[in-house]
Parts: C-alpha cells; structure tokens; sequence
C-alpha cells in the first residue's frame, strides 16, 4: 500500500516544497547534495525516473492514488504520498496542475563536459538563454532532432526549473546536459574536437544549408539569449557564423524556433546522411 497523506493543514512544513519554496530555495546552493526540483504530470515523472532521478514526495488528486497515478507510485517506493481533491491542491500550490500530479525529486549529479562530449557529434550551446519556457522548448527540439548533448553558460535558466521541466516534456531527462565551464569554452570545445557555429545575424555567413556544414565530424551549435543573441566575442571566436535564410522582411526567429530549425539541418541532417 502507498505510503498516502490526506492534506489537511495548507501550513505542513512537508509541503514547502510545492507551496512555498522558490525555484533558488529548491536549488539550494548552500548544500547541493539536498538540492530538489519538481516534475509535472505521469509523463515527466515517468521519464526522470527512468533517467534515474531520485523522488522524495509526490503531490497529486486523490483519485489518481489508485488511477494513472498507480505505477508511478510503486515505483517510488515507500516515499509519502500527499494527496487532496483538485480543487484543494490548487488552493495549496496557487495554480491548476497539469494533470493533477506533482513530484519532488533529489537534482542528480552533472557530468562534467569532457565526459559528456566524449562520443559525441552534435551538441548545441546555449549562451545566457534566460527564458525557462524556450529553454524547455530547445531541449524538446534537441530530442527530436538529433542533438547529443546541451551545454549550458551559468548565467542563463536552469533545466530543472519545473517550466521548464513540464515544456520540454522531460526531454531535459532525455537529453545529457551540463554546465560549461567559466572563461574559454571555446578553447574547451575546440580542445575536444569540435568546431563551433554561430547562429547569428551577421551579413558575412554561411547558409544554413551549406553542405559543409552537415560534413564537419563535431560541430557545436552556438545559440544566444533573447533579444540581444550571442555576445560579438562568441560570434568572433567561433569558427563558422550561420544564418537561417528568411523571406517577407523577417530578420530572426525566437531562440527556441531558431533552435528547431537549425538542429534540424545541422544535426539531424549532418547525421544521416541526407
């Protein structure tokens, strides 16, 4: 039988964590080996664990304890199971669900680049992407199309934002991810094989569908924050800049949109052959 926890006191210290706790608190920079982030909804949850995320409590509606709820549950094993009507829930977290089910889950350990890239061909970086509903829907678009791994620069948003997380379909589970180190990443890049596109909006640039592109061995697609995109030294230091050819006077797409098309092209393209 689970481990099922009627919520009848909102105040619980037990429930901080869905109610209370911001994404910062959760990450809890002072004691990493503590640190949590939350999943939303069977799908999610089902696939951090099959990634080997750790739970630590599940929130969900009543109902779903022995609904769609159930095989998640069992293979939680004896972790409390808080539960009330929808209504209730949405009363303690301050937002409707999706799905009725929430899951708290202890945040794994990160690889470090070297071994993350090891047999990779395609990787994408993320330079300052500070919008956890695009970064969420860059990972979905590296899932689908062929990226290897994501590298990240600390000052942009966490994967395991819970927006970001429920975007990007747990596809942040999916797909190896880590920081890049502070200073030269190209250097770091370059030192394992790769060479780096910049996806920018410069005149002197390479198609997108330039077959070069889709020939190089390791290639790193370079993508920057929103609004300003890639810092004039990343484009600089990079070894190819690329543009996406657009029509009726468009001059840029929204980073994650970018990002779709260009994995597309360079990574899924670049790796079968067509």
């Amino acid at each position: 039988m689970p481990n099922a926890i009627p919520i009848t006191d909102f105040n619980a210290p037990e429930l901080d964590i869905y109610a209370r706790l911001t994404e910062n608190q959760l990450l809890n920079r002072a004691d990493p080996s503590n640190a949590l982030f939350i999943c939303e909804s069977p799908v999610v949850i089902e696939r951090a664990l099959d990634a080997g995320c750790v739970p630590v409590s599940l929130l969900m509606e009543t109902k779903h304890i022995t609904g769609k709820g159930a095989a998640l549950i069992e293979r939680c094993g004896d972790i409390p199971v808080y539960h009330a009507a929808l209504s209730v829930l949405t009363q303690l977290t301050g937002f409707h669900l999706t799905r009725g089910m929430l899951c708290a889950m202890r945040r794994p350990a990160l690889p470090t680049v070297e071994g993350l890239c090891e047999n990779a061909r395609r990787v994408a970086v993320l330079e300052n992407v500070m919008n956890p509903t695009n970064l969420g829907a860059i990972f979905r678009s590296a899932a689908a199309l062929g990226v290897d791994a994501v590298l990240l620069t600390a000052a942009g948003s966490d994967p395991l934002y819970r927006r970001a997380v429920r975007v990007s379909m747990g596809t942040v589970f999916q797909v190896p991810w880590t920081y890049l180190p502070d200073g030269d990443w190209q250097q770091t890049l370059h030192s394992l094989g790769f060479q780096t596109a910049a996806m920018a909006l410069c005149e002197d640039t390479l198609s997108i569908a330039d077959p070069r592109l889709r020939e190089l061995e390791k290639l790193a697609v370079v993508l920057g924050t929103e609004g300003d995109g890639l810092a004039p030294s990343t484009i600089a230091a990079c070894d190819y800049t690329v543009k996406i050819p657009m029509t009726h006077g468009v001059d840029s797409l929204n980073v994650a949109a970018a990002s779709a098309v260009a994995f597309y092209q360079l990574c899924l393209m670049g790796t079968d052959g067509r």
